[in-house]
């Protein structure tokens, strides 16, 4: 059974930092397209940041103009795990943040073609 569990999320004053981390069993990520996705109250979720698969020691990385130079998604393949670590928060960046895997080669920022969804992470950044 394949599961993406996400972890780090909580409560933050703006400017400040978290790490979230998912841990994937039933799977392995150094196979897969990995992404994080976030979806705030009354909004649609969306793409924040996504990391291809490690064929090789080379990866790429893509991210959301929103976060662009704060968010830095990364993967420890030997752990299983895909991390977000996100500096200089803002209240927009309020959200529930969602990992997800795809099999795919590339980078994969389209929500309906991840094939696997962690149960998300409440991260909320206050003023």
């Amino acid at each position: 059974q394949v599961q993406l569990v996400e972890s780090g999320g909580g409560l933050v004053q703006a400017g400040g930092s978290l790490r979230l981390s998912c841990a994937a069993s039933g799977l392995t990520l150094s196979r897969y397209a990995l992404g994080w996705f976030r979806q705030a109250p009354g909004k649609e979720r969306e793409f924040v940041a996504a990391i291809s698969w490690s064929g090789g020691n080379t990866y790429y990385t893509y991210y959301a103009d929103s976060v662009k130079g704060r968010f830095t998604i990364s993967r420890d393949n030997a752990k299983n795990t895909v991390y977000l670590q996100m500096n200089s928060l803002k209240p927009e960046d309020t959200a529930v943040y969602y990992c997800a895997a795809v099999v795919a080669i590339g980078i994969v920022t389209t929500l309906g073609e991840y094939d696997y969804w962690g149960q998300g992470t409440q991260v909320t950044v206050s003023s």
